[in-house]
């Protein structure tokens, strides 16, 4: 469930948190998905939630539920 802090990202600035919350670089994201200005979409996405960092989008993103932390390892 999105809250209004993220609920205006657009579905290509989704795509490029979830990577970034995989622990991905901008350059990974980036070769992943040439067609992105990867470092355009962090900051859009930043600034709709008003985070100061990248750290900060990340975690609105996980208590949001619009990412979801990967299993434990056993």
């Amino acid at each position: 469930m999105r809250s209004g802090r993220l609920a205006h990202l657009t579905a290509r600035d989704r795509e490029v948190v979830a990577l970034a919350a995989e622990g991905q670089s901008n350059d990974e994201i980036a070769s992943a998905c040439p067609s992105l200005t990867v470092r355009t979409h962090i900051q859009r996405a930043m600034a709709k939630p008003e985070a100061h960092d990248r750290a900060q989008l990340l975690a609105s993103a996980y208590q949001t539920g619009l990412i979801q932390p990967p299993p434990p390892a056993h």
